[in-house]
């Protein structure tokens, strides 16, 4: 048996991402959307960084701006941002047990959440409410098994 890399679970899965962000939920649940395109971007940095760059971060942050609506450029920035972190400790993030990585990954989120809030504060658009500092905790607890599912995905093997 051999391993081979799936080139197609890269795009399909960054496609995904962004249309899960997409999908209208209730008002209820609207605070707790994870940032979907923020964890899966987040996979690729870390699994396969010869592939993912902060450069295409920055455009698919400019796809995510263009698709949700936001202020053009903020997505950019928050995913070249999360891009930036995860480039900068790949080396030790890689070996981390996955729990520790999900920790890790609700910090970013929250890092992201809070740049969000710096930019809507500085641009004058609405704040979002307080319920939408939960959805961080949410995709901490998502990592583990989207990692898995991705790794699988990505790892798949060939008889």
């Amino acid at each position: 048996m051999t391993r081979h890399r799936n080139g197609w679970v890269l795009w399909v899965s960054l496609l995904l991402a962004l249309l899960l962000g997409l999908v209208p939920l209730p008002d209820l649940l609207q605070p707790l959307r994870p940032y979907w395109l923020a964890l899966v971007l987040a996979y690729w940095l870390l699994e396969a960084p010869d592939r993912v760059s902060m450069g295409k971060a920055f455009f698919l942050g400019l796809l995510g701006d263009l698709a949700f609506g936001s202020l053009l450029g903020e997505q950019a920035l928050r995913l070249a941002v999360l891009a930036f972190i995860l480039d900068r400790f790949r080396a030790r993030l890689r070996f981390f047990p996955l729990w520790q990585q999900a920790l890790t990954m609700g910090v970013l989120l929250l890092n992201d959440r809070v740049i969000n809030a710096v930019i809507h504060f500085v641009m004058g658009a609405q704040q979002l409410p307080w319920t939408y500092w939960s959805s961080p905790l949410l995709g901490a607890l998502l990592w583990p098994p989207l990692h898995l599912v991705l790794d699988t995905l990505r790892l798949r093997r060939r008889s």
